[in-house]
């Protein structure tokens, strides 16, 4: 019993740890300064921070395109060798538009989802729009986290229509799994950008929430001008009229971060995966109610 209890004050301990570390610093500050560090293109600062990077985190650079990185930040935003995704290319499929690992996930009801147990937040705070939200009540959602060493690229999870992106301005809180567990409505805080797609197929329009976190808080998208960064302030819409395939690349995080995938109701979730998976870019998470496969 001894034992017991002081593995759990570790590990009790480490998460404080882990918090103090990630949260409880400037972390706009931090993140700014990051993100002039990791774009200084010179081998004695790239090459001992990739080194750094691979030591401390799941970094994997053999599927890269390339080989060598002038910088951090190229090894951030790397492209994969192709053929290094299969894509799940059934047209009643929604796949996963990243290499993630799996977070909360269930039904969008009374407004509300979860980012950890215990922890809900309102759908209208995160997409900062009532009758936004209202278009997936009672969707299903997903939290896809990508954590630092990951692929950070993200892409169309069915061929779709974007309609319109919405960035939100926000604080760049850590969005690991402790952070979630303390910090309420830590979606609702951070920046990000909400991005509707129409299918093209028809039907209720398919979310994508990309959530920014510290350290190189950026999101760069194809389809929009701007770089959006913490420089912005307030809120942006972008009228777009950008149609993809399912597959195609839609943009990238300057860092790993999390997408929530508003998934319309008449999708259901396959049981081939839980909480805590990991999953890669282009397979299948969803299947429309009308397919053959099995769902819960």
């Amino acid at each position: 019993m001894m034992t017991i209890q002081r593995v759990l004050r570790a590990v009790g301990a480490q998460e404080n740890l882990n918090f103090l570390l990630t949260n409880r610093i400037p972390r706009i500050a931090l993140t700014r300064f990051m993100g002039w560090f990791s774009e200084l293109r010179h081998p004695w600062v790239s090459r001992p921070s990739i080194a750094v990077w691979q030591l401390f985190s799941d970094l994997d650079l053999h599927e890269a395109r390339e080989s060598h990185f002038a910088s951090l930040h190229d090894a951030f935003i790397r492209e994969l060798k192709p053929g290094m995704r299969v894509v799940d290319a059934r047209s009643d499929m929604l796949t996963s538009p990243s290499d993630a690992i799996v977070g909360a996930h269930g039904r969008i009801e009374a407004g509300r989802l979860f980012q950890a147990k215990g922890f809900e937040y309102p759908l209208e705070d995160l997409v900062g729009s009532a009758q936004d939200a209202q278009a997936w009540q009672g969707a299903y959602y997903v939290t896809l986290r990508l954590t630092a060493g990951m692929y950070h690229r993200f892409h169309a999870p069915a061929d779709a229509i974007l309609q319109r992106v919405r960035y939100i301005s926000g604080d760049t809180w850590n969005v690991n799994p402790i952070a979630l567990r303390r910090v309420e409505r830590l979606f609702c805080k951070n920046e990000r950008a909400c991005l509707q797609l129409a299918p093209g197929q028809g039907g209720a329009p398919i979310g994508i929430v990309a959530v920014a976190a510290i350290l190189v808080a950026s999101i760069r998208l194809h389809a929009v001008p701007d770089t959006l960064n913490t420089r912005f302030k307030g809120r942006r819409d972008y009228e777009c009229d950008q149609p993809y395939r399912k597959g195609e690349e839609m943009g990238w995080f300057h860092h790993g971060s999390t997408l929530i995938l508003l998934v319309p109701p008449e999708y259901e979730r396959l049981t081939d995966w839980e909480e805590g998976d990991r999953v890669q870019m282009g397979r299948a998470l969803f299947c429309h109610r009308d397919c053959q496969q099995t769902v819960v």
